[in-house]
């Protein structure tokens, strides 16, 4: 997993390479300057200790004081964050720190609105391993920011057998028998589904978590009734926030939503020196 310094300093010398040529030429000799982050909509917050160590990571004598909080949810013209420091240091971390911190803030603040729309109904909201090469541990980070949950981290850390891996072993009682038969008693075997008749099959075969995946509301709803609380049920596809409602009221447990994290618009947020 990479840390939060590997990915910004990956960041970083992908923006900056050889030299901030802009810089050099307009900004040559050391001079202090400050400045601001400001919220030019509304958003909820999310990374602002990651526009921070941007800053410090180029410049350990930068100084950034937060003025939010993650999770925080604001309007349009709000300051974020001040900072302080070297100004050719301010000029070459300010495009990393805000596509990191738009991004967040967008992805946040989605998820804020998917579950805003199920409020009442039980039900989370969960991601996917649909993120950005590299981002996965902020973009799963702004997502619980925003309310919503995690699911597996990456195929490393949980079971779950989709339909190429039931194509590949001819069924998904022998899939799950497979996996049963290798991992250790403390992790679960979540299992795709795509009809009626498959959901009978993992129930049978033992599935601990069963996924109805671009099933129909009303088909949803007959699974649910079939599974009748003995598994946790998660609706997966064609989920978005004129679905997501009906969908909660179905009856089940998790909505994972690829969307949080493949499709967010970034959030307007600008750096403005004085």
């Amino acid at each position: 997993m990479l840390s939060l310094d590997d990915i910004i300093s990956a960041a970083l010398r992908e923006d900056i390479h050889t030299g901030d040529l802009t810089t050099q030429a307009v900004v040559p000799k050391p001079q202090s300057a400050s400045g601001c982050l400001v919220a030019k909509e509304p958003m909820t917050v999310a990374g602002i200790a990651v526009a921070e160590r941007v800053f410090t990571l180029l410049d350990a004598k930068t100084m950034f004081r937060s003025a939010v909080l993650d999770g925080q949810v604001v309007q349009q013209g709000t300051v974020l964050a001040t900072v302080e420091g070297n100004a050719g240091m301010l000029l070459q971390g300010e495009r990393v720190a805000l596509n990191l911190l738009q991004r967040m803030c967008g992805i946040a603040t989605l998820t804020q609105s998917y579950v805003q729309a199920v409020a009442g109904t039980g039900v989370r909201i969960v991601d996917t391993r649909k993120t950005t090469p590299g981002l996965r541990m902020l973009e799963k980070y702004a997502v619980r920011v925003g309310g919503g949950i995690n699911h597996r981290t990456g195929l490393y850390d949980g079971v779950l057998i989709k339909e190429n891996h039931i194509a590949a072993v001819g069924g998904i009682t022998e899939a799950i028998r497979r996996a049963r038969a290798y991992i250790p008693h403390t992790l679960k075997i979540e299992i795709e589904t795509e009809s009626v008749e498959q959901v009978q099959e993992a129930l049978a075969a033992g599935a601990d978590i069963i996924m109805l995946d671009n099933m129909d509301c009303d088909t949803m709803r007959q699974c649910v009734q079939l599974i009748g609380g003995k598994v946790p049920v998660e609706a997966s596809g064609g989920v978005n926030l004129t679905t997501v409602r009906a969908i909660a009221e179905t009856g089940v447990d998790i909505i994972s939503i690829g969307a949080l994290t493949h499709s967010p618009r970034s959030m307007d947020i600008s750096m403005l020196l004085d």
